[in-house]
């Protein structure tokens, strides 16, 4: 009895066709199959890219955004430096005009006070601390006593110089004096300066 092995009679008909595709063919597949791969790579990688692209536009946007954000606070804050510097200003104009208001008063008053009878003033100036005043009288004996009022207030630094006299004559009130005074004024008020260290020095050593 004849006995025929089918199975391996198939296995040897598929390594027949397998052995009969030609080499040719066999290059034309694994091309194929690089190119289909390279492409697959290469869609890959553009669209890796384009995913980085779109994320880099939202970053810049967020970027672009915070800083629109950032100068927007910036300004705000120099219009308030600028109003605080403005306000600060005025704060320290009204502090010095009350400080200042008290000497004024008291030097006019002061002046006033030391005018001697048949002397009149006709200009009063300042510049900085020194004052100069200019009046008219009969005498000079007036003048002089106008000059020893202001030196006995604590209000002018002595010497009060005199800077000009002149006689004048009217038809009149006959011979006038025309006068003119400098006298540096002084605040009594004001906090004395502390002492030098040279001043300091020259006390402890004795």
């Amino acid at each position: 009895m004849i006995r025929i092995n089918l199975l391996a009679v198939e296995r040897e008909r598929a390594r027949k066709r397998v052995v009969l595709i030609p080499a040719a063919h066999r290059v034309t597949f694994g091309a194929t199959v690089i190119l289909i791969g390279t492409a697959a790579l290469i869609g890959w990688w553009f669209w890796s890219l384009h995913q980085q692209s779109a994320q880099l536009d939202i970053d810049l946007a967020q970027a672009e955004t915070e800083t629109r954000q950032i100068r927007s606070v910036l300004e705000q804050v120099r219009k308030f430096e600028s109003q605080k510097a403005t306000l600060q200003q005025r704060v320290t104009l009204i502090e010095q005009l009350r400080s200042g208001q008290y000497a004024p008063v008291h030097l006019l008053d002061e002046v006033s006070k030391s005018v001697p009878d048949r002397l009149w003033l006709n200009d009063l100036k300042q510049t900085g601390a020194d004052f100069t005043i200019a009046g008219m009288t009969d005498s000079m004996t007036a003048v002089s006593d106008f000059v020893a009022n202001l030196e006995g207030t604590r209000w002018f630094k002595k010497p009060v110089e005199i800077l000009d006299s002149q006689v004048q004559t009217d038809a009149k009130a006959g011979d006038l004096i025309k006068f003119e005074i400098k006298a540096q004024f002084v605040d009594p008020t004001a906090p004395a300066a502390p002492a030098g260290r040279g001043a300091a020095g020259r006390g402890a050593g004795k």
